[in-house]
Formats: C-alpha cells, sequence, structure tokens
C-alpha cells in the first residue's frame, strides 16, 4: 500500500526530472505544469499530494470527479482528461478550470455555450488524433484547419493549446516524433492572423515519456501511476 511519504517522494521525483529535461532542453521548470492524472485513485492519495505541493489535478470521469471534488482542499485547480459527451458539459464548466479533451466542434460550441450562458469563461486544448488511431478521439491532424475560422470566434471558451496520447512506445524515445508533430501542428496554427494571440500550451507526456515530453516543448504534461502508484480499480 502506498504511504503519504512515497507519494511526496514520487512527486519529487518528477519534479526533478522535469527540472533535468528542462535544463537539457534550455526551458524553465516554472512553465511546467505537473498535472496529476488521478483517475480511479482514492481521495487520501489526492489529499497527500496536495500536502506534497501538488496543485493541478486531472480526472477522466465527470462523475468521479464531481463526487471528489467535496472531500479535498478548495484550492484544487481541476482539469478535465478524459472524453466529454454532450450532455455533461453543463456540469463540466462551472467544476473544471480546462478541458484537454475537445475532439469535436459539437462539444467546442456547447463548452462555449454553456459557459457564456454562466457569465464566465473555460479554457480548453484540441485533442488531436496524431496517428488517426480508430481507438482515439481527436480532431485528425489535416482536417483540424477547416475548423480552426470558427474555433477561433468563440468568445466564452478559450482554446490554449492542443493535447494528444500518442501511440504507446515501449522506448520513451520513439514518442518524440509525435511530440514534434504537435509542436509543428502548434505553430502552424500559430501563423494564421486570427490566432496570433494563441498561447500554444501543449498538454502531452505521461508517466512513462514525461522528460521526452517536456524536451520538446510540453507545458502540461499528465502523470498517474508514477506520482499515485496502481490504480485501485
Amino acid at each position: 500500500m502506498i504511504s503519504s511519504a512515497q507519494i511526496a517522494a514520487n512527486l519529487e521525483t518528477i519534479r526533478q526530472r522535469v527540472d533535468s529535461a528542462c535544463q537539457r532542453s534550455g526551458r524553465d521548470p516554472q512553465d511546467i505544469t505537473i498535472l496529476g492524472a488521478s483517475k480511479s485513485q482514492p481521495p487520501e492519495r489526492l489529499q497527500w499530494a496536495w500536502e506534497a505541493g501538488l496543485r493541478v489535478y486531472g480526472e477522466n470521469r465527470v462523475q468521479e470527479a464531481l463526487m471528489k471534488m467535496p472531500q479535498l482542499p478548495a484550492g484544487i485547480e481541476w482539469h478535465l482528461l478524459g472524453p466529454l459527451q454532450s450532455n455533461k458539459v453543463k456540469k463540466v464548466v462551472p467544476a473544471f478550470v480546462a478541458v484537454h479533451s475537445i475532439d469535436r466542434l459539437k462539444i467546442a460550441r456547447a463548452l462555449d455555450r454553456e459557459a457564456a450562458k454562466l457569465g464566465q469563461k473555460i479554457t480548453g486544448f484540441l485533442e488531436i488524433n496524431l496517428a488517426t488511431e480508430e481507438t482515439k478521439h481527436g480532431f485528425l491532424p489535416t482536417v483540424l484547419p477547416n475548423h480552426l475560422d470558427e474555433l477561433a470566434q468563440l468568445d466564452s471558451l478559450q482554446i490554449v493549446g492542443l493535447m494528444a496520447i500518442p501511440p504507446f512506445e515501449k522506448d520513451p524515445q520513439a514518442s518524440r516524433v509525435w511530440f514534434r508533430q504537435l509542436r509543428a501542428l502548434r505553430d502552424t496554427i500559430r501563423e494564421r492572423e486570427d490566432w496570433q494571440d494563441f498561447p500554444g500550451l501543449l498538454s502531452m507526456g505521461m508517466s512513462h515519456d514525461y522528460d521526452v515530453a517536456v524536451e520538446e516543448g510540453a507545458t502540461h504534461v499528465r502523470i498517474g501511476t508514477s506520482l499515485f502508484g496502481p490504480r485501485e480499480v
């Protein structure tokens, strides 16, 4: 059974690896958000990570997140990582700061409408299906440009970056080519006149390859088992 001390040690190791990756790539560690991917993790482990200094958490399932939130510190910044169905949007906008899994126009429009209705803003990442895998969600890189005009016009949903879950590679170095593709797509979007203010954040990299992702420009790394230990479910 994992302990609070082990989670604190895990977080320190992650921070050190992020710092080392930043040194190798000439980046500032302050520009990297370590996001605790807490799917299926019990609330006490999230509490221990909070006590160790983690402030940003990512959940895959809306209902699971809503059950955990009242049990945990109010200062946590919650991000949604998993696929979002349109009928859950009303629950997401008041509870989450950001959605990393905007995989189609329908969801972007729904988030924008709901945020406007509530008089608030929400930030979002466009999920990109880099390898055109049938088992994964996301905009295809070749199709995304067709939607950028409309996405740029959204007011209450601010698109701040791109997210991708590349094909799993045993060797973390093999993920580098996918991270570079996402970064290149980001750079192409920035060249458009109506996307000049695009922050261009990159949500990429997980437990096995996050240091490689940082070297290739990740601003948000989503780390689960390396931080919290094996999932209980």
